[in-house]
């Protein structure tokens, strides 16, 4: 019989099947990133742990360089495709796969480095944040501090007003997408530059209430129908090059249920809040649109128009 915490899992991403994982392995763009944070953030001598192994990929970027990569994963059929895989990689003698609930584990010695990767675009579904807030706790009151350097380092959330096109051959039906972020979608008009509405720094405690009131100041005429969020998630800060390894989550547009009609100089509010973790409806259901008459553009009489998201 499953306990609460093990029914949300399930329902929120730690048992994603397998071949979900096996398609990540294919992301250039994550594994790029990874390896390239992973490379410069992991030195020799190192003790590394990774929380949410998966199939144990990023553990072997950083066997490459540490001396103990500790990967820990819940799900029993990817412990034993980390097994199974590290088995036929240089240094994959190095990791231990361990199987264990990441929100309880401890590793038996203090480590250098954290890689935590359950990240969803806007940190919904996966549990990110609770595990890393956990496991400082556990990890400060048996070892004490530092605290080791955690992958990402720190995250980034923005949010865009779009007009989306939902026609598809015909059949109307405005529905959550994931667009690739290289890709320029020709049914997807950007009405406004995004906004950033949070920032996470993994070194500092986390709050998992993510909430927001800002405006958006349209430049083109059209109809708001949507909002894309942007994650980006900063893998690892290159002190001395003054730059950053990131990684770019797919956007994730979430559909408008009663559509604005707005032209350029209209200032558009929008405000929410969600907890990390939660589900995508969450956020919907927490999502608020208005739009309101920008007093530069000659007089016009406009009523005040809000919107909740379906």
């Amino acid at each position: 019989m499953l306990n609460e915490r093990e029914i949300e899992s399930c329902y929120l991403g730690q048992f994603i099947p397998v071949h979900y994982h096996h398609n990540m392995l294919m992301d250039q763009n994550r594994m790029g990133a990874f390896q390239a944070a992973i490379a410069h953030a992991v030195r020799p001598g190192m003790k590394v742990l990774e929380l949410g192994g998966g199939t144990g990929v990023l553990s072997f970027f950083a066997a490459q360089q540490a001396d103990q990569v500790y990967c820990v994963e819940f799900n029993p059929d990817l412990v034993q495709e980390a097994r199974r895989f590290l088995a036929k990689n240089p240094n994959g003698h190095k990791v231990e796969v361990i199987h264990a609930d990441a929100f309880d584990y401890l590793p038996p010695e203090p480590v250098d480095v954290v890689i935590c990767e359950m990240i969803h675009v806007a940190m919904l579904r996966e549990k990110q944040v609770a595990v890393i807030e956990a496991f400082k706790q556990r990890y400060l009151a048996r070892f004490g501090g530092p605290l080791p350097i955690f992958m990402p380092e720190a995250v980034v959330m923005a949010v865009q007003p779009l007009q989306q096109d939902y026609n598809f051959h015909g059949y109307h039906a405005p529905i959550v997408q994931f667009q690739d972020t290289a890709v320029a979608y020709p049914g997807t008009v950007e009405l406004a530059q995004p906004a950033v509405y949070s920032v996470l720094d993994f070194a500092e405690p986390v709050d998992s209430l993510i909430a927001w009131h800002g405006s958006f100041t349209v430049e083109q005429d059209g109809e708001l129908n949507a909002l894309r969020f942007v994650t980006k998630n900063v893998l690892s800060i290159v002190e001395e090059r003054g730059s950053t390894i990131d990684w770019l989550n797919h956007y994730m547009t979430l559909p408008l249920a009663k559509p604005l009609d707005v032209v350029a100089g209209d200032v558009v509010n929008v405000s929410f809040q969600y907890r990390a973790g939660a589900s995508i409806p969450s956020l919907q259901a927490a999502i608020r649109a208005s739009i309101a008459f920008d007093a530069v553009e000659a007089p016009r009489p406009v009523a005040v128009r809000t919107v909740e998201f379906a």
